[in-house]
């Protein structure tokens, strides 16, 4: 059974760098035994790519906007905004001209341990896309690639 669990702002952990945004892991499956939630904060443009994966995944903005996709939808979340994306359902994220900041919740799955392979595989100045494809692929998430007009 977990324990309580409390964040203090001043122990939080160190922000993970995925792709120009940062993404700290607030609690994590092993702390929680049952979801996920993180901190996301980005500049304008940056965020995932068309992806989909085995957990569920929702995001409440805070700040800023965030233009996402679920499935063939395309919105702006501007704060107070909550999106709810099942799992294996596709979806994006960017954030917007301001850039944006969220708190998001996954069910139980291997988003926290996802990310912190980005941050340790990849480089945020210039990130492999064909690293995170890989390393994705390894924690179930299936990234679309772009195709060819």
């Amino acid at each position: 059974m977990p324990e309580p669990l409390i964040v203090a702002p001043d122990q939080r952990p160190a922000p993970l760098s995925i792709a120009g945004f940062a993404i700290t892991v607030l609690a994590a499956d092993s702390q929680t035994a049952g979801y996920e939630i993180f901190h996301q904060i980005g500049p304008a443009g940056t965020g995932p790519g068309p992806h989909q994966h085995p957990w569920d995944e929702s995001f409440y903005v805070l700040n800023g906007t965030v233009v996402c996709g679920v499935g063939d939808e395309e919105t702006v979340a501007l704060p107070g905004t909550l999106v709810h994306i099942p799992a294996n359902m596709s979806h994006w994220y960017k954030f917007g001209d301001d850039g944006g900041e969220f708190i998001s919740m996954t069910s139980a799955g291997n988003a926290s341990k996802m990310y912190t392979d980005f941050d340790r595989e990849s480089s945020w100045e210039n990130p492999d896309r064909s690293v995170f494809v890989e390393l994705a692929a390894r924690h179930g998430q299936t990234v679309s690639l772009p195709t060819a007009d």
